[in-house]
């Protein structure tokens, strides 16, 4: 008979902001393990550190094993729940928690979650930035890095109702990047409203795009649904959707095709495996969003090689954002996301699978104490009225 396993009490929760735009959270346990977990929100650094304040004062003492009902207390013991900030501090602590399960077992996460249903993941990298200009190089440069597949921002910000001329040049952009022999999707980024979204989709259907994403705001499901009967691009959405209950609208009313959860947002692994699980009851494929860090793409493939519906994983390898620091910064070896024919192999390693370079964090932390914590641009049109980013 096997020895009973002592508890893992959580000893110690630190947050550290790091270039580009990124928030990791150490665990450590009482037994000496340490998990990592993202907790990145872009541009509101400083709301999710402050709920950090408030795990301390919950969770020190707990038990680390006890993932789920961490998760609970974390969600529901406050009386107020969900939003981004809430959901994003929830998602860096249960992701370390994964890691410190995986790591005290070990074994990798997806044993834990049901085991292996596919050996690789298909991945996808970002062309074009913020001003989608002349991406044919960077195209050309993803499909020499062994992508399949890119993603790209469709327009600049545009105006409620702008001119055709803007949408005629990003189907142009879009014919180019096909040329080349790469899938292609297609990011709206919200940036649209109405009047320009069901133009652009239906310019697009000739092209076949890969998906196109957040062809409108997340506060429209009705919308989403009226979009997704008129067009035949498959749509995908949920980066801005930060729990089950926010993605039940867009199911419900059959609105999307592709949920893109962010495992930093919603919830972290837990949160992510159950959606995983739903949207594959609507037959909805999953194919998260991660613009992130190393740590939340080992989260993403953790659940990703255990669900069947599971797509494809964005990676963001040498994104625009990442001014500063890149994906492979903080990793003490960067060859576990390896590309080899637009695949990634699955993670074998204990918990996440991946092993964060410590000193290398703690250092970038302490200099970017001194800076101000990265922001997004707020886009004004030509009248100064404010513009979707």
């Amino acid at each position: 008979m096997s020895a009973r396993r002592e508890p893992s009490l959580i000893k110690t929760i630190e947050v550290f902001r790091v270039p580009p735009r990124w928030l990791f959270v150490r665990v450590e346990t009482s037994d000496g393990l340490v998990g990592w977990g993202e907790a990145t929100l872009e541009g509101h650094t400083e709301a999710v550190e402050g709920v950090y304040q408030e795990f301390r004062d919950r969770f020190l003492g707990s038990n680390a094993d006890n993932i789920e009902d961490i998760w609970q207390v974390a969600y529901r013991g406050g009386f107020y729940r969900g939003g981004p900030v809430l959901m994003s501090a929830i998602s860096g602590l249960d992701i370390a928690l994964w890691d410190i399960k995986g790591k005290k077992l070990g074994v990798p996460v997806w044993q834990l979650l049901g085991g292996k249903v596919r050996d690789r993941v298909r991945v996808y990298g970002w062309i074009g930035g913020d001003k989608p200009s002349d991406v044919i190089d960077g195209a050309n440069l993803r499909k020499s890095q062994g992508f399949t597949a890119v993603k790209m921002n469709a327009t600049e910000p545009i105006g409620w109702l702008d001119s055709p001329s803007c949408l005629t040049d990003a189907v142009n952009r879009v014919a180019q990047v096909k040329s080349i022999g790469l899938d292609v999707g297609v990011d709206f980024h919200g940036r649209l409203h109405k009047p320009m979204a069901k133009q652009l989709a239906k310019l697009l259907e000739p092209l076949q795009p890969f998906f196109i994403e957040e062809p409108l705001l997340p506060t429209q499901p009705e919308e989403f649904a009226d979009l997704a009967r008129a067009t035949s691009c498959p749509i995908a959405t949920g980066e801005r959707l930060f729990t089950r209950h926010d993605f039940r609208p867009y199911l419900e009313r059959r609105a999307m095709d592709i949920a893109q959860p962010d495992v930093s947002h919603c919830g972290g692994i837990s949160e992510l495996k159950r959606l995983a699980s739903l949207t594959e009851t609507y037959d909805v494929a999953l194919a998260p969003h991660c613009p992130m860090g190393p740590i939340a793409l080992a989260a993403c493939m953790q659940v990703g090689i255990s669900s069947p519906n599971y797509v494809i994983q964005e990676m963001s390898w040498q994104i625009h954002y990442n001014q500063g620091a890149d994906l492979f910064t903080y990793l003490a070896d960067s060859s576990v996301f390896d590309i080899k024919d637009g695949f990634v192999s699955a993670l074998e390693g204990p918990g996440l699978g991946i092993t964060i370079n410590e000193a290398a964090v703690q250092e970038a932390a302490e200099k970017y104490k001194s800076e101000k914590a990265w922001r997004n641009a707020v886009p004004r049109g030509p009248d100064s009225c404010l513009q979707e980013w």
